[in-house]
């Protein structure tokens, strides 16, 4: 469990950790080794990989390649169990505990289970929630959910810790890919008060001022995926 570790170890100590998303799909692969040069200049400190819909046949090639040239870890942030690579060094298994479609609770992870018992990836439990006030974003269309509404941040937090009381080891607050807005600092700030286990967000955080937001209101982790995929000078 050495990456959980790692994140357990940089919550105690108050280290904020950053997380580059990477969908196989939006790889430009002519341009790859400016891609793995941004993402080892910048303050990353684990990469994911995974998306709402992928496509790509390259995902195995993606991650060998990027383990080849990048010293992070690569974990798997998969929509579905067809975006498993064994070449990864973990996976967050993702429930998505704000939506009721059973795919998404428990029908993937049921599919997943055989191969991830045969694999040597670290598995992270992760309770996944949806919030915000789109319905366009890619997850909530994949998902047929409804994210979590932000005038009601009290449902939000049990949400949360009804997934710690399950045994999620990490609760990861999810705007949606490309939002317009991020997950609200007071929500973020009410479920890291309220939880015990490491804090996620992402989704709608467009600059270094979004990221220091989310740090400041108590997340321990801050994924960042299209502001960096559409402009790889994004922490120059």
């Amino acid at each position: 469990m050495v990456i959980y570790q790692n994140i357990l170890e940089a919550k105690s100590e108050g280290r904020k950790l950053l997380s580059i998303l990477l969908d196989p799909d939006k790889i430009d692969w002519s341009n790859f080794s400016l891609l793995v040069s941004k993402i080892n200049a910048s303050p990353a400190t684990h990469l994911l990989i995974g998306g709402s819909h992928v496509f790509s046949d390259k995902i195995d090639e993606l991650i060998i390649n990027l383990k080849r040239q990048c010293d992070l870890p690569v974990v798997l942030f998969p929509g579905n169990p067809s975006q498993i690579s064994t070449h990864a060094d973990g996976i967050l298994f993702l429930s998505l505990l704000s939506g009721r479609n059973p795919d998404f609770l428990i029908g993937h992870q049921t599919k997943a289970a055989p191969v991830l018992k045969a694999s040597s990836l670290e598995i992270i439990p992760t309770g996944y929630l949806l919030i915000g006030i789109e319905n366009e974003t890619a997850v909530a269309k994949v998902s047929q959910t409804t994210p979590m509404p932000i005038d009601n941040p009290t449902e939000i937090l049990h949400t949360a810790q009804a997934g710690e009381l399950l045994g999620k080891k990490l609760i990861y607050l999810e705007a949606g890919s490309g939002a317009e807005y991020s997950v609200p600092t007071e929500v973020i700030q009410m479920v890291s008060e309220n939880i015990h286990i490491p804090l996620i967000v992402g989704g709608g955080i467009r600059n270094q001022a979004g990221i220091q937001d989310a740090y400041d209101s108590g997340a321990d982790m801050v994924v960042i995926g299209t502001a960096f995929e559409n402009n790889l000078n994004f922490f120059d």
